[in-house]
């Protein structure tokens, strides 16, 4: 994901590569990025200082792990730097400290940039909306083999959106990877399975299931571009807002 944003800054009209960051001990330390990923040189040396490479930014584009993006977080706030955040898996003390540095800069922050994603989002929300809890709602996704954190933080959105279109509380409703004898499915609750395997990009299905029928929500993403050109929008977009914590709603006008 990291290179497909440097292509996709480079490719840009709009914006420059000011910066890579990579963690301390990584081998591409020092190199040229260009070079590093196998082409001409870019002019930009690859650093695991990060503050160093947020002072001559206008946005920091992050897509890491969540101790990583808490500590840009706080960076990128002192730097006065728009922080878009691709990074999913955090938790609630991930989620605190993100936004305490929300009160001092532009944070944009979701667990998928994607136009057909966001819109994906709104649909699960609308469709939840309007069918009552005799309708199951199970999300199914599945990723490449390397993953680390699951369910994806996109199904996440889409079973938060289910949530709130029934107006209930998404932490008490949901349930995620059945195994054994768990008995009958619970009325009202929003099941996740998630699928690892080979190179998917990533694939997210929301079920509506009751007697008789069913309806299938779908997004499959088959190229990483997708997602660098919603970050590149959401760091765009950004420039000159208030400080406050956004998400890809509101960079999409949703």
């Amino acid at each position: 994901m990291g290179q497909m944003l440097i292509r996709t800054v480079m490719a840009s009209d709009k914006a420059r590569l000011a910066g890579c960051v990579e963690r301390a001990g990584h081998p591409w330390i020092g190199r040229d990025a260009g070079e590093a990923m196998g082409g001409a040189p870019l002019g930009v040396v690859v650093t695991d200082d990060p503050l160093q490479a947020f002072a001559r930014a206008q946005a920091v584009i992050d897509f890491t792990a969540p101790a990583a993006t808490v500590e840009f977080a706080a960076l990128a706030a002192q730097a006065r730097a728009v922080h878009v955040i691709g990074t999913t898996g955090m938790g609630p003390e991930h989620l605190a400290r993100i936004d305490a540095a929300a009160h001092h800069a532009v944070i944009i922050r979701a667990g998928n940039m994607s136009l057909g994603v966001n819109l994906l989002v709104k649909l699960a929300e609308k469709v939840a909306r309007a069918l009552d809890a005799d309708w199951d709602i199970e999300v199914v996704e599945a990723h490449h083999r390397m993953k680390v954190d699951a369910p994806s933080g996109t199904a996440l959105m889409l079973g938060q959106a289910a949530a709130a279109g029934r107006d209930v509380d998404f932490d008490g409703a949901r349930v995620s990877g059945r195994d054994g004898m768990t008995g009958p499915r619970e009325r009202g609750t929003i099941g996740f399975s998630a699928i690892r395997g080979g190179d998917i990009v990533g694939e997210h299905d929301v079920i509506f299931a009751t007697e008789g029928e069913r309806i299938v929500l779908r997004h499959i993403a088959t190229d990483r571009a997708t997602f660098a050109r919603g970050a590149m929008a959401a760091a765009l977009w950004g420039q000159g807002r208030k400080p406050g914590h956004y998400d890809m709603m509101d960079v999409l006008g949703l």
